[in-house]
């Protein structure tokens, strides 16, 4: 079986993830679950793949590193790729992303959480375990400002995971590693860029998370995600990720630009046969400003048990709603989606801005490779020209212009 087979697998599965090893049957995890399928695997087949995906530009990279991150359209879904180097020999962990825009209403989420985007400034932190859904969840936050606010939105992510489609806003995304060196450098030039909101994909270490608060500080309404298994924790986090001598200062600016923190984990519903949200929410109230200040994390509990008229959820209360919750989406259904008539989009007021659309990207077969489509120009019917994702980044697309007559 080749890659694209197997990704094809993954995908009639209903899988999350995916994850190849030399010498293993491939593993899918269904509905949280990890079951493994097939034949082992060889070792040739998944390092010709590696090298194919990463493309000789990059191998060095990945030979330093020994891991390489990147995502792409494959069969009909887009796939999130962490190859990395394992003691078998190159192994891949894939995470399949749901193919639909995401919404709060279709992740099955609290419709409270869209109060968090009425703010125009500050911080909102997406944190949770590695598969806890925080990228859906921060896709659905910015697809809500996308269908309701003319705003403009710059995000930064390793890789990109979620293509959106502007209606209302102006979304530029740019992925660390082929649009700019590093979500510092990326921060850095968004301030330069006009943005009403920025996506940080992933507060990485101190100075991501220095220029995330600066940005948050300035007028900005920043979305970030975090790893942490409580929303006190992420917090925590945040402070202890700086020298102590600067903590106290940092303290002080993350209680001043906080506007939420949402913690969520994955729950399985037996009855439903799916998996929802769970989510504890930290809302800034004079109390957890407090205690943000003075450092004291381990009191935000109490003032979260107590804080429900303040919009603060714990999971105990959140899990409550839940089973009280009679509409449910289900994965699979038909939601009509916005049309231009009834959801005027942006680049009608801005005639000179060409419009983006993503494009499955074609991935060579293994073991018989065979070029890659390579996207290109095509004119609406409306005569606007269309501009689709080139996987080759800036250079490819430049150099794509120049061949043309």
């Amino acid at each position: 079986m080749d890659f694209h087979s197997l990704i094809a697998m993954a995908k009639a599965n209903g899988a999350s993830d995916l994850h190849l090893e030399p010498g293993l049957p491939a593993a899918m995890r269904v509905r949280g679950t990890l079951r493994a399928s097939g034949a082992p695997l060889p070792g040739k087949l998944l390092m010709d793949t590696a090298q194919e995906l990463i493309g000789p530009a990059n191998w060095n990279e990945f030979l330093v590193r020994r891991s390489y991150d990147l995502s792409r359209n494959l069969h009909g879904v887009r796939c999130r790729i962490n190859i990395l180097q394992t003691s078998r020999g190159v192994g891949f962990a894939i995470r399949l992303l749901i193919g639909f825009q995401a919404t709060l209403e279709k992740l099955n989420l609290h419709p409270d959480l869209k109060k968090l985007i009425t703010h125009t400034t500050g911080l909102i932190i997406i944190s949770g375990s590695t598969g806890s859904g925080k990228s859906s969840t921060l896709a659905a936050l910015l697809q809500e400002i996308n269908l309701i606010e003319t705003r403009h939105i710059v995000t930064i992510e390793s890789p990109i995971e979620y293509v959106f489609k502007p209606h209302r806003a102006y979304i530029r995304q740019r992925e660390v590693g082929r649009d700019t060196p590093s979500f510092e450098q990326a921060l850095i030039d968004a301030m330069r860029e006009d943005p009403d909101v920025l996506m940080v994909g992933e507060m990485r270490d101190p100075e991501t998370m220095r220029l995330t608060l600066n940005a948050a500080e300035t007028g900005h309404l920043v979305l970030a995600t975090a790893h942490s298994a409580t929303a006190a924790e992420a917090l925590q986090r945040v402070a202890s990720a700086f020298p102590s001598e600067s903590q106290n200062s940092v303290c002080a600016q993350l209680a001043d630009v906080l506007v939420a923190v949402v913690c969520q984990r994955l729950q399985y519903r037996a009855d439903l046969k799916i998996q929802v949200p769970e989510c504890e929410i930290l809302m800034p109230s004079h109390s957890v400003k407090s205690h943000i200040r003075r450092g004291d994390f381990f009191k935000m509990m109490s003032a979260m048990e107590t804080g429900a008229s303040e919009g603060m959820w714990t999971y105990p209360r959140y899990r409550t709603w839940l089973e009280t919750r009679k509409n449910w989406h289900m994965p699979g259904e038909r939601v009509e989606e916005e049309t231009a008539a009834e959801l005027p989009m942006m680049e009608d007021a801005l005639p000179a801005r060409p419009s983006v659309t993503a494009t499955p990207t074609k991935i060579l077969s293994i073991p018989n490779p065979a070029p890659a489509a390579s996207p290109g120009a095509v004119k609406s019917s409306s005569g606007r020209l269309e501009i689709e994702p080139e996987d080759g980044g800036l250079e490819a697309i430049i150099s794509k212009l120049k061949d043309k007559p």
